[in-house]
């Protein structure tokens, strides 16, 4: 059985796309299992129905706007680096409403079944692929994997909203009695449940570099410096569920195919810029491409 495993990333899902595209376009490779988490779980249903262009439109015109309908962010562009800092008005907005994040993403849960829509949903749930979204369940401290064969079409796309809240920035959902959050809070690259599944050839897409390439410079202001300490919290979630991987893979006798970023991306994974995510998408297209050739050549 062949998986696809696609990590959290923001922003850097575009990369994933154009990886996935070679992958699925130019070595033709069927897809028994795809499993994603935050940004991840955005991307696989449409790689598993085959509309690589669809997907590929949806997220290099995707913007802030379609994601944040209270957007907790200004992003400043100095000297061709983007950087944020709080949008004060809307975060003391949320504090007077009694909220407990300081954004909202209801957007993009309507953007989700804008662009995904209940026949395509039926359609992946008659085929004998199999589509996971990871959610964290902050109530009961633990992950949780949501299977499409397990649910009718809102639930399914209220749990492809939920991997993406990256909370405190964005929405805190409250489902089945429990609050949930992004899956990468608890797995961001769900290698493990790929391999319990039954996987025997996994390529895993983990959006960021497989090594630090440079200091990460921290924010400059209190929010900046969150979202950075946040995204250093991630990177050992990330380091972590790669080993566990790795031991998995070894006890099962699974294959691993990884493709890391070769270059970091963005400081933040939370500005959507709809440019460099279509420079993005490229970068990943040809990533692949030199990696298959470099493989083989090696054989």
């Amino acid at each position: 059985m062949r998986a696809l495993v696609i990590s959290g990333g923001g922003s850097k899902g575009a990369f994933a796309g154009g990886v996935a595209e070679y992958l699925i376009h130019e070595q033709n490779c069927q897809y028994d299992l795809l499993l994603g988490t935050s940004t991840g779980s955005l991307l696989i249903p449409h790689l598993a129905l085959g509309r690589v262009d669809k997907i590929k439109k949806i997220y290099t015109e995707v913007s802030m706007h379609h994601i944040f309908d209270i957007n907790p962010f200004v992003v400043k562009h100095k000297d061709g680096i983007d950087s944020v800092s709080i949008h004060h008005f809307n975060v003391l907005l949320q504090f007077f409403r009694g909220k407990r994040t300081f954004g909202e993403s209801h957007k993009l849960r309507k953007y989700i079944s804008d662009n995904f829509s209940k026949d395509e949903f039926e359609s992946l749930k008659k085929s004998t692929t199999n589509i996971v979204v990871t959610v964290t369940n902050l109530s009961r401290n633990e992950v949780e994997y949501k299977c499409i064969r397990d649910f009718e079409y809102e639930d399914f796309c209220d749990w492809i909203w939920i991997s993406c809240n990256y909370i405190p920035f964005m929405s805190l959902a409250h489902k089945n009695d429990c609050d949930y959050g992004d899956g990468g809070f608890s797995s961001l690259v769900p290698i493990r449940e790929a391999i319990n599944r039954g996987a025997t050839e996994i390529d895993v897409i983990v959006l960021e570099t497989e090594v630090l390439t440079q200091p990460r410079k921290m924010g400059k202001n209190p929010f900046s410096l969150m979202v950075d300490l946040f995204q250093t919290l991630l990177d050992q979630v990330e380091k972590h569920d790669i080993t566990i991987g790795k031991l998995a893979a070894k006890n099962k006798n699974a294959q691993l195919n990884f493709y890391f970023t070769p270059v970091q991306l963005t400081n933040n994974a939370l500005i959507f810029n709809k440019e460099k995510m279509k420079l993005w998408w490229q970068q990943g297209f040809e990533y692949a491409q030199s990696k298959s050739q470099s493989w083989n050549n090696e054989i």
